[in-house]
């Protein structure tokens, strides 16, 4: 098992506990949604009036990974996890542990005294309601509140947060994002959602009618349904720091027109407003705003030409009054 922060840290990766005492929030906190807001808001507060640092600890990669099983569709890949909680909440520190098979192996107390008091000097834990942790799941909140009282520690449950719908959860990001509503999705997440990704070279028939693409190669995270969207797109440089690059228009698909036969993968292809540089191998983030149309197969390039022009249009339109977020620190989003 190792560990690694988002803090400044030793050469092995190692951040010593505070010697206040830690207010430990854990969770995988996929998509960072209003839900996990909430929850980092309560424990910012609540470590700032005992005097305890805040830090929300979570996992890598996803648990269902080690243990065999299919995860569920990524909506924030890890870097951007991180950003997002402290963007939420300046003050606390993100510790990541490796979910490996010894830490899958561990006890409930084990993980306790390991994680929670060796490593973060734990004085109040925060969790879900649903909480469960050790070997096969077999802690849980009243678990973890036993250990507690025996190791010295405070256990907290936040409670659900949501709207008239119901509790915010990464289950419904995704199940919003697989449906294309993306405007469900944003209202739970408080942004649009995101996918990222590498430029890789392509078959360059975009700047043969006039509309060069930038195609993304490693998406990580949940793809809506097929289609073209308008999209605001971040550059990430190579610390990590992602600025407002441009507006653009994306097919996200097989492109059926120039690649009937083939059985491809999903493909991301974005058209990029006013930009003319090379861009391949630069990480980019693509904000989905709002979907346009279904993707379809047409006649030929002049008649794809042609309907991509109306979708730029469109989606010039759409994203004209949208400007870079003030607390995104220069993106977009």
């Amino acid at each position: 098992m190792e560990y690694f922060t988002a803090a400044a840290s030793g050469r092995d990766g190692s951040v010593a506990a505070g010697p206040r005492g830690s207010l430990v929030i854990i969770g995988n906190f996929d998509g960072v949604h209003r839900g996990h807001q909430a929850l980092l808001a309560d424990a910012a507060l609540d470590a700032g009036r005992r005097g305890l640092e805040p830090v929300a600890l979570t996992f890598s990669p996803h648990p269902a990974i080690t243990l065999g099983r299919a995860p569920p569709a990524t909506l924030t890949a890890l870097p951007r996890k991180i950003e997002l909680i402290q963007r939420a909440q300046p003050s606390v520190r993100v510790d990541v542990m490796t979910f490996d098979r010894a830490f899958a192996a561990q006890t409930p107390e084990e993980f306790v005294r390991r994680a929670l008091l060796d490593r973060l000097a734990a004085r109040v834990v925060l969790v879900g309601a649903n909480f469960r942790f050790g070997r096969g799941r077999a802690g849980d909140f009243a678990t973890l509140g036993r250990l507690g009282e025996a190791l010295g520690f405070e256990t907290r449950s936040h409670p659900l947060v949501g709207d008239a719908e119901g509790p915010w959860s990464s289950t419904r990001v995704r199940e919003a994002i697989a449906r294309g509503d993306l405007d469900s999705a944003e209202r739970m997440l408080s942004r649009p959602h995101m996918l990222s990704g590498v430029v890789a070279q392509g078959a360059k028939r975009g700047r043969t009618i006039g509309f060069p693409t930038c195609n993304l190669d490693a998406i990580e995270e949940a793809l809506p349904p097929f289609g073209v969207y308008a999209t605001l797109v971040d550059r990430v440089d190579s610390s990590g720091r992602a600025i407002a690059l441009a507006r653009g228009v994306a097919n996200l698909g097989v492109r059926p027109t120039v690649e009937p036969s083939r059985q491809a993968r999903p493909n991301l292809e974005v058209h990029l407003f006013d930009v003319d540089e090379d861009l391949y191998g630069a990480a980019l983030r693509v904000h989905l705003i709002a979907r346009l149309r279904e993707e379809r197969r047409f006649s030929g390039l002049p008649e794809l030409k042609a309907q991509i022009a109306r979708d730029a249009e469109a989606a010039r339109a759409r994203l004209a009054p949208l400007t870079p977020d003030p607390t995104a620190g220069g993106a977009f989003r």
